[in-house]
């Protein structure tokens, strides 16, 4: 569907605001910006910055790229046949290997990591959002694979895909941070992904949590 111009200009303002805003924060620090001062430099109204970005910290994790529903949504949207820890890791590789924005494999992410670790809100958002990923993953697959509710499978397997997520964000901030070029970084993410696949084991990536062939074995 071709975007019309009231979807454009909606687009355009959100992107003006969210390039005012990281200008700003990246230059002052998080905590020293006001939601008025980023209106003034996007030039628009405090009330439509609130209106595209709900909360501060939402115009630096955006709920559309920074979602709860990140990991669950890669196993509900996986090829038929495919395993959810096969899916995770698969959608993982593919976004290192095109230098995916929300792996801060972009130009310039050095500044926004820092700008980051430098701000309590944002890492405890960070830290929240990994722990609803987790548990909306866990969720998902005691669905698909019909478990009871003292089954631990699902949690036990959701825990593990989500801190092979985490270690990977977190492998990626340390070396930005270092100074590394994204080629060197983008390789070290992809070795930690096969590591973790090394470690999972057969079960796990072959059996349990199949879309079509649940494993209860």
């Amino acid at each position: 569907m071709t975007e019309g111009l009231r979807e454009r200009k909606k687009r355009r303002t959100r992107q003006r605001i969210t390039e005012a805003a990281m200008g700003l924060f990246v230059e002052r620090g998080f905590e020293h910006v006001t939601i008025t001062e980023v209106a003034e430099a996007a030039e628009v109204s405090a009330n439509t910055v609130y209106n595209y970005f709900p909360t501060k910290e939402d115009l630096v994790l955006p709920p559309d790229e920074a979602s709860p529903q990140r990991l669950a949504d890669m196993v509900r949207q996986r090829r038929a046949g495919e395993s959810a820890a096969d899916a995770i890791l698969r959608e993982l590789r593919e976004e290192v290997h095109r230098r995916d924005r929300k792996v801060g494999l972009t130009a310039g992410f050095g500044r926004v990591f820092d700008m980051m670790r430098a701000a309590p809100t944002l890492l405890a958002r960070l830290e929240s959002l990994g722990q609803q990923m987790t548990e909306e993953l866990a969720a998902v697959l005691a669905e698909e694979t019909g478990a009871t509710a003292d089954d631990p499978l699902p949690r036990v397997i959701a825990h593990q895909l989500g801190c092979c997520h985490s270690l990977v964000f977190a492998e990626i901030g340390k070396r930005v941070a270092a100074g590394e070029s994204p080629d060197a970084i983008a390789e070290a993410a992809l070795d930690l992904l096969t590591t973790f696949e090394d470690v999972l084991g057969d079960r796990v990536l072959t059996c349990a949590m199949r879309k079509d062939q649940p494993c209860s074995e």
